[in-house]
């Protein structure tokens, strides 16, 4: 997959991050780019969980969503 590609899903599923992470803020989200290890780390530093934890729970909302990193 290439990197416009990447960024256009992103687009299409940032309303979703807001709905299960609404503490982060629209501009974190839009400067995580679709970056898994990007939103994983903001995760864990607003929600301080830890990374197993945050892992998991991307897993389970990129199914639900149908979005691969």
């Amino acid at each position: 997959m290439n990197e416009n590609t990447i960024k256009g899903q992103w687009e299409q599923v940032k309303g979703a991050v807001k709905e299960t992470w609404g503490d982060l803020t629209d501009d974190e989200i839009t400067q995580l780019e679709g970056n898994r290890q990007k939103l994983s780390g903001k995760i864990q530093e607003r929600y301080g969980r830890a990374e197993d934890v945050v892992e998991k729970e991307i897993d389970d909302w990129s199914t639900r969503h149908n979005y691969r990193f």
